[in-house]
């Protein structure tokens, strides 16, 4: 089982993890626990305040270190009261590290994590430096809070339990999973609006299907996300099969002018 101990201000938030689809179904069968920690309670004063105006001025509010820390804190010594090995405390923010396939690959090592979602103008410096052991951004954008960032690692990190997706196939076969973009998916009928399905797919040729798969997620990740291939060590094959596409993509246009 894989633990989740989660510091917002809105934990009802997270119904939509455990509510619905793929998570809803691991949560229920006991694959993953989700405790929620609001740092209001444990506040030290009667207001149950968690933020205050930032030193030096500016706009916004800042979340307070004390009730944070505090909340943190109990959110690690559950995980160790249940005999959690290997814990990580992670802060969501645009200043952590991009998320990839192989970081959740690399955090799929660790059996609890302890996840803070900030909100307003940020946290107070002094709690990431004193409780935080990683950060952690989905993209380079400004959201309102750090609970979707959290759901969205969350997810990435259910699919990977054993027993999470009904075919053990499927998180193998995914997108980024070997770095490369997902190849075209199809199913009934075999002739939408005119638009067929390719005809390998219906050859029942599996080396056949399996090698036009191939060259589609390489040509899909060079016409879309070039960047992902200049960090992969491509085989003679995969070369090849990349060089096909472009060839058939260069015809294609040509036909088409």
């Amino acid at each position: 089982m894989m633990h989740f101990d989660v510091v917002t201000l809105f934990p009802e938030m997270f119904d939509a993890l455990t509510g619905s689809g793929i998570t809803q179904r691991a949560h229920a069968n006991g694959h993953y626990e989700l405790v929620l920690w609001n740092p209001r309670d444990f506040s030290s004063n009667s207001y149950r305040s968690v933020d205050d105006r930032p030193y030096g001025g500016g706009p916004g509010m800042v979340m307070m270190a004390e009730p944070l820390a505090k909340a943190l804190r109990a959110a690690r010594l559950r995980q160790m009261s249940c005999d959690v090995k290997r814990i990580l405390t992670v802060f969501l923010s645009p200043q952590g590290r991009p998320l990839t396939q192989s970081i959740v690959e690399e955090l799929g090592g660790y059996q609890g994590f302890v996840l803070l979602a900030g909100r307003y103008e940020g946290v107070d410096e002094r709690v990431l430096d004193a409780e935080i052991e990683d950060q952690i951004s989905i993209g380079d954008y400004v959201l309102s809070g750090g609970e979707l960032p959290a759901m969205v690692l969350m997810d990435a990190l259910i699919r990977r339990i054993p027993g999470t997706l009904n075919d053990a196939e499927s998180a193998q076969e995914e997108s980024f999973m070997h770095g490369l973009l997902d190849f075209p998916q199809y199913t009934r009928p075999e002739i939408y609006e005119s638009d067929a399905v390719p005809s390998v797919l219906l050859s029942g040729h599996h080396a056949q299907i399996t090698r036009w798969r191939m060259k589609q997620s390489l040509g899909r990740t060079w016409r879309k996300r070039p960047d992902l291939l200049a960090n992969l060590h491509l085989s003679a094959e995969q070369v090849a099969l990349l060089e096909e596409y472009k060839s058939e993509s260069m015809e294609a246009q040509e036909v088409i002018k």
